[in-house]
């Protein structure tokens, strides 16, 4: 059977999105692993449907490219809201959509009827390691030691949703497809990890690579530019309670780290529509 899919990003961080407000798919997990080939499929950072849900005005699920689902994806619930806005038709500035890792709020910036960019509130940052989780001992794991392939890096730990292992080196000296494995299936996280290899660029200002879990290095991710946001705060590094411009492969997020939580601002864009058989 074909079905109709949406092909879009934030800031590069692509995936196919399919409205199942029209009906439900039944094998996501192995449909995201088919279709996001990027030699004989599509090709995609994975697979997100968009849902309907009783508590809020939309539901998100993610799948990864490995077929498995994902709590969270800050770049693509940014597209999820344009989704809801645009082809479902929810027409609000404001919309509440339901993820693995709770109902989140998105402020959607509109202009001649498309959403141009999202706001999304994501939650408090969870520094708890038995909560990420990760196997430090303590309240937090911030600048913690942490032995990888041989070599002791200073890490720092966060859960946005989904687990999160910050290294402060500079991410284009670092060879992200042989250090990135490595930490993903490290006995320290285990159920595996995204790292982010973040510098420092400015006052207020960070560059950033990430090896995401099940997908390897993507363009952009959205919870992990939060989390580096928050780790550079608790280093030190950046203002808590001011925007943080996260310059990533795919382009910049607007990060704002406060005792209230976590805010995200970026772009939510269509690539492209087909039909897939499914």
């Amino acid at each position: 059977m074909l079905r109709k899919f949406y092909k879009m990003h934030g800031i590069g961080n692509d995936y196919i999105y399919f409205n199942c407000f029209q009906g439900e798919i039944s094998n996501p997990s192995e449909l995201s692993v088919r279709l996001s080939d990027r030699h004989f499929s599509i090709g995609g950072d994975g697979v997100i449907l968009v849902c309907p849900s009783k508590v809020a005005d939309g539901k998100m699920r993610m799948f990864n490219a490995d077929g498995s689902e994902g709590k969270m994806c800050g770049n693509g619930i940014r597209c999820v809201g344009k989704f809801l806005y645009e082809v479902v038709g929810i027409r609000k500035d404001t919309l509440t959509v339901e993820t693995l890792s709770g109902i989140k709020t998105l402020r959607l910036w509109v202009k001649d009827g498309a959403v141009k960019s999202v706001t999304v509130q994501m939650g408090k940052a969870e520094l708890n390691p038995k909560k990420i989780p990760a196997k430090f001992e303590g309240e937090s794991a911030v600048a913690a030691p942490l032995s990888v392939g041989g070599k002791r890096y200073s890490v720092t730990c966060v859960s946005m949703g989904n687990p999160h292992c910050v290294v402060f080196q500079d991410p284009d000296k670092t060879q992200l497809e042989k250090i990135g494995p490595l930490f993903e299936k490290h006995e320290c996280f285990p159920e595996s990890v995204n790292t982010e290899f973040v510098s420092v660029a400015g006052k207020n200002e960070l560059n950033m690579r990430v090896w995401e879990r099940g997908s390897g290095e993507t363009f952009a991710c959205g919870t992990g530019a939060c989390a580096a946001t928050v780790a550079a705060v608790l280093n030190g590094y950046c203002d808590k309670g001011e925007d943080i411009t996260v310059h990533l492969r795919g382009g910049d997020l607007i990060i704002r780290y406060t005792d209230d939580g976590v805010s995200m601002t970026g772009e939510a864009a269509f690539a492209f529509t087909g039909e897939a058989e499914i």
